[in-house]
């Protein structure tokens, strides 16, 4: 009798209830692994070029409109990466996606040693290509981790990808000083992410998008990987409810709400936190009189103090919600923006705001962009996010762009003043505001899976709910 129960109750057992009641595996760590080190190689890569422009403002002559130009087209490169990238990810599949990814930022990166001396319009366009796969990848790792992962951890194991991020500022930080004033041996660093192809080698595709294309079996296989077990004892795969289109059209159709949260509150958040790792070397630098060596020690207190802020997100939104999470970081990143607008000429005080701002205000990437993708069913989880972040992601064009019409002059150093540091910040907190209030608008996160939930519902009630929940992931109310 107890045998006959058993065996009906692991019939009833879902591979999705499988996972979420199972310790992660060694394999389901490799995965998030190679997420983390994707993110952390290819914003080390992204963040590169700040140094660069630092180093090659004196012997370029660089105005303000060309290295605005060199690190607005990073950004332009970010936004077509994740709008083009986030479509790609949910018809060729995660696993694809993040192979050509970092097959493309790393390729432009070796591009980019040709660059002649002088040569900035040319370092400006190869940017572009790197930015389009930076982008691509940070929209692609996400529901990449999502469907492989225990429900009630989704938010922090996914917010991973992104928490060590700032890693990448720091190694960047690391690599300037150790090669001093060779940009082109700092670029060349940035190359190195192309290992990363060997470890994915290992890792298989989504379950969730072997299911949206039919493919049962593989999708088992998947699971059976995840859970480090024989894949006769995955449990049953739940029906997908009814697939919808991943067409643009569809997103605006039926999920313009979260799609325009998405939007503002992604452009706000990143203009504040983009203009600081794209200028603030250069600020202090040229505008607060540090040399390059100094420079680079201080950014890797900026970049500490950013990762502090992603882990402090991370775990926060599984505990008093995305919501408020975003709400709180938005807010004391703003309040960090407004210290550094009227930091009355203070070198120390403007660099203690730096790191308020990165800390709270670029520490809120630690769930930002799981949140964002929560907001979207399985079958359009990454269009969606790449959409709305894509767009968002214009921040990073406007804001390197605004800071370097504003400099202007014949060279960076000469117009660096306080009366462009009081204006720029002061707009980049009001921002932040904007972007922490958009946020409380999106969707809750309700966690189907949970043990409260269980104990409401019935079995008969849970088995209907399964498919939803295998569909739309907990992240989706």
């Amino acid at each position: 009798m107890n045998s006959a129960s058993t065996s009906a109750t692991a019939t009833a057992e879902t591979a999705y209830d499988q996972i979420d009641q199972r310790q992660l595996t060694r394999n389901q760590r490799s995965l998030i692994g190679l997420v983390v080190m994707g993110n952390l190689s290819e914003f080390f890569d992204l963040f590169l070029i700040g140094f660069v422009v630092a180093l090659l403002t004196k012997p370029w002559d660089l105005t303000g409109f060309e290295a605005g130009t060199i690190l607005a087209c990073s950004g332009l490169g970010t936004v077509l990466g994740a709008i083009v990238w986030g479509r790609l990810a949910d018809s060729m599949g995660r696993r694809t996606a993040f192979f050509w990814c970092v097959l493309m930022f790393v390729g432009f990166t070796a591009l980019t040693l040709l660059t002649p001396e002088r040569g900035w319009w040319m370092l400006a366009l190869l940017r572009i290509g790197v930015g389009m796969g930076v982008g691509g990848l940070n929209i692609t790792s996400i529901p990449y981790v999502q469907e492989f992962v225990p429900t009630k951890h989704r938010g922090f194991l996914a917010g991973l990808g992104s928490v060590f991020i700032p890693a990448g500022l720091f190694l960047g930080s690391l690599a300037q000083k150790a090669v001093g004033d060779n940009w082109r041996m700092l670029i060349a660093l940035g190359c190195v992410p192309i290992l990363l192809l060997v470890w994915l080698r290992f890792v298989p595709e989504s379950p969730r998008f072997y299911q949206t294309r039919g493919r049962d079996e593989e999708a088992r296989k998947s699971l059976a990987w995840a859970m480090d077990i024989p894949v006769e004892q995955v449990g049953a795969l739940p029906a997908l409810s009814q697939a919808e289109s991943t067409s643009y059209a569809s997103l605006f159709r039926h999920h313009l709400k979260p799609l325009v949260v998405i939007t503002v509150g992604s452009f706000c958040f990143i203009m504040g936190g983009f203009a600081v790792q794209s200028w603030g070397q250069t600020l202090l630098k040229d505008g607060f009189q540090f040399d390059i060596g100094t420079v680079a020690v201080l950014f890797m207190l900026v970049s500490l103090a950013d990762l502090i802020g992603r882990l402090g997100s991370a775990f926060l939104a599984d505990r008093i919600g995305r919501r408020y999470t975003m709400l709180l970081f938005g807010l004391l990143g703003a309040a960090g923006c407004f210290i550094a607008a009227f930091s009355h000429g203070s070198a120390w005080l403007f660099f203690a705001a730096i790191c308020i701002i990165m800390m709270f205000g670029d520490g809120a990437f630690g769930i930002l962009n799981a949140f964002g993708a929560e907001q979207f069913p399985t079958t359009s989880r990454s269009t969606g996010l790449g959409l709305g972040y894509g767009i968002g992601a214009t921040a990073k064009i406007i804001g390197p762009f605004l800071m370097g019409a504003m400099i202007g002059g014949n060279a960076v150093k000469q117009n660096v003043t306080l009366g462009i540091i009081t204006p720029a910040f002061s707009f980049f907190g009001v921002c932040f505001v904007i972007g922490a209030i958009a946020y409380m608008f999106a969707k809750k996160r309700r966690d189907a899976h949970s043990k409260r939930s269980k104990k409401l519902l019935g079995p008969r009630d849970q088995q209907q709910l399964a498919p939803g929940v295998a569909a739309y992931g907990a992240g989706v109310p």
